[in-house]
């Protein structure tokens, strides 16, 4: 079954267009001049269920309005939308006892209430009997180890106790999907990689389709198998991240630290990235180069470290947006 399905969607809106100072000002009120912004333009899609996939883009690419039109929020220009068989846009209350959204940058939870408050008050609202609800909060209060705070006010949690919290509480009714919206911001590395092993052991446990935004590349890296990247309203790449790490650049890392000086030179392949007495830094282009042979050009016996790795994918994601930009 497809989790979600989006065929043709676009979405525009009018901004009020307004000239510098009181003259213009008094303009925009009195005779407003309106400008036509098309946020998604004509985009399809499909999620398989049990899918976690990352659905990225730069600030302004179309991401938000497409995840409120999918949630409902919006209703689009044209196009047609399925998220569990269901129109967002004709049937939102039935699409919402099936999908959960946990935005990073907006609280859900009653700051004032515990943790074990909050999942009664959510679970009254989703009309979850009680005995169920209990037995759902314990459940998930072991999976995602709030014991020691479930019982304490919101307001004193820290950032990682609190977005737990929040992702527990978009799970009371148990969703079929569930909308992540830069669910790791403003946390530290620990409690990131936390957030992270607790998103897969939930997909795992209940096979809930993930739908990820996201701006730290760690988080796509080590949650998701697929990547839609969205520039300017359009999809302009919809790939696994096996094929956009390894594939779609074909670029690697080698670092080198020598007894002595190693002289590299930039050709076609070859590009020095870094290079002083003792370390080198290159990056090989294994579609025009073979790692192999440039390999060959350092003598063996002036090494004292070597390391091959992969181009960062923060670094090929942003040569895509780079590349999309001269292309527009």
């Amino acid at each position: 079954m497809k989790a979600i399905e989006v065929q043709n969607l676009s979405k525009s809106f009018k901004v009020k267009q307004k000239e510098k100072g009181l003259k213009g000002s008094l303009k925009a009120i009195i005779k407003p001049n309106y400008k036509t912004i098309k946020a998604v333009k004509d985009i399809s899609f499909e999620v398989e269920e049990g899918e976690i996939i990352a659905f990225i883009g730069p600030n302004g690419a179309g991401k938000s309005t497409t995840i409120k039109i999918l949630t409902g929020i919006l209703f689009p220009d044209g196009g047609d939308i399925k998220v569990l068989g269901i129109n967002p846009t004709k049937e939102r209350k039935k699409l919402a006892y099936n999908i959960g959204t946990v935005f990073g940058q907006k609280e859900q939870l009653w700051m004032h209430l515990t943790p074990y408050d909050n999942f009664k008050f959510f679970a009254a609202i989703y009309d979850i009997p009680e005995k169920k609800a209990e037995e759902k909060i314990k459940e998930l209060n072991e999976l995602f180890d709030l014991d020691k705070f479930i019982n304490t006010p919101v307001r004193n949690l820290s950032l990682g106790q609190r977005i737990r919290c929040e992702i527990v509480a978009s799970l009371i009714h148990e969703p079929k999907i569930l909308f992540l919206d830069e669910p790791t911001i403003g946390l530290d590395p620990v409690v990131k990689d936390s957030i992270r092993k607790l998103i897969k052991k939930m997909n795992k446990e209940y096979n809930t389709t993930i739908f990820l935004t996201s701006h730290d590349v760690s988080d796509i890296e080590k949650l998701c198998k697929r990547v839609i990247i969205i520039n300017n309203g359009k999809i302009v790449l919809d790939d696994s991240m096996t094929n956009l790490k390894y594939h779609y650049l074909n670029r690697k890392i080698v670092e080198v630290k020598s007894k002595e000086k190693i002289n590299f030179y930039n050709e076609d392949g070859i590009t020095v990235l870094k290079e002083n007495e003792k370390n080198l830094k290159l990056q090989i282009d294994t579609k025009t180069k073979n790692l192999s042979d440039v390999l060959k050009l350092i003598d063996p016996e002036n090494i004292i470290d070597i390391n091959i790795s992969n181009t960062p994918l923060e670094d090929i994601i942003s040569d895509i947006y780079k590349e999309v930009q001269t292309t527009k």
